[in-house]
């Protein structure tokens, strides 16, 4: 328990039917655990579950059922809500709904100016998150006038500067585009491998949960495959019959499987791949390269 960032059991949860009738169920006893430090992906489509779960992690939402517990406070102590939302911050997918100012430093100083933070204190930790985010350098600038991706990595800023333990991101890349998408992934990385963060992120996207240490992947409210991306990813007939695909590295090898060529499913970077196929070709009689 000492080195668990998050501790879900049994987790009960129903969206209420505002007319009266009976609500969407979305878990019923579901168990997660998530490890101080690690970078997980929570991978499934939409209505999968995974953003609801999301909102538990910072007492968005509360259990009906089991436990939520973040670094051992209980989600359902009304007392603990301020000291839950201050180790666990929410980054959504559009950073507009987070951006507040008119100034990015002055945006980024929100928060802790709302926790009641020093002047002092509040100044280093706005540097020191923009910093850590790529984006110093715009400061004093208008959020208003950023491309997506900058956007988005201000809105991380804002939650760096609140110092949490774990943040928590929903679906942040889903409304960039591919270059904005890559500024926030390699943010990520940068935040959990060299500021040991926890990192939980929300995507429906392969490839980047390909980029995790860890995958949950989920289906119709219940966690369906757990393990390493090569782990999780090798499992394709299973992902597909719940409508979940693999990284197109891993659906090529499995395909030159069913063909009878001997290549292992956990290959997942291009280079990997194509490591993998080169070093078959070159263990291949030429008789049989030719005749196949």
């Amino acid at each position: 328990m000492e080195n668990q960032a998050i501790t879900v059991k049994k987790l009960v949860y129903t969206y209420p039917n505002p007319d009266g009738r009976e609500g969407i169920q979305v878990f019923q006893g579901l168990d997660l655990s998530i490890e101080q430090g690690s970078f997980v992906a929570v991978l499934g489509h939409n209505g999968c579950g995974k953003s609801t779960l999301a909102k538990h992690f910072n007492a968005i939402l509360l259990p009906l059922g089991g436990s939520v517990h973040v670094y051992g406070m209980d989600t359902l102590d009304e007392n603990l809500l301020l000291a839950i939302r201050q180790q666990v911050g929410m980054v959504f997918q559009n950073p507009d709904n987070q951006i507040v100012s008119n100034v990015v430093e002055e945006d980024v100083a929100f928060a802790p100016e709302n926790l009641g933070v020093l002047s002092d204190e509040i100044r280093t930790r706005v540097d020191d998150a923009l910093k850590a985010v790529g984006m110093y350098e715009y400061r004093k600038h208008a959020p208003h006038l950023l491309s997506g991706g900058q956007k988005q990595r201000i809105a991380i800023a804002g939650v760096i500067a609140m110092q949490p333990k774990c943040i928590v991101l929903d679906e942040p890349t889903a409304m960039l585009d591919p270059r904005g998408r890559q500024e926030v992934l390699q943010t990520i990385l940068r935040l959990n491998r060299e500021s040991k963060i926890t990192v939980v992120l929300i995507t429906h996207h392969m490839d980047e949960a390909a980029l995790a240490d860890r995958v949950v992947a989920m289906a119709s409210g219940k966690i369906v495959a757990d393990g390493t991306p090569q782990q999780v990813f090798s499992q394709v007939e299973l992902l597909d019959n719940v409508g979940l695909s693999v990284p197109e590295t891993t659906q090529l090898l499995y395909r030159l499987r069913q063909a009878g060529v001997d290549v292992p499913l956990s290959a997942l970077s291009v280079e990997d791949c194509a490591k993998v196929i080169y070093d078959c070709l070159q263990h291949t009689p030429k008789n049989r390269r030719t005749s196949q």
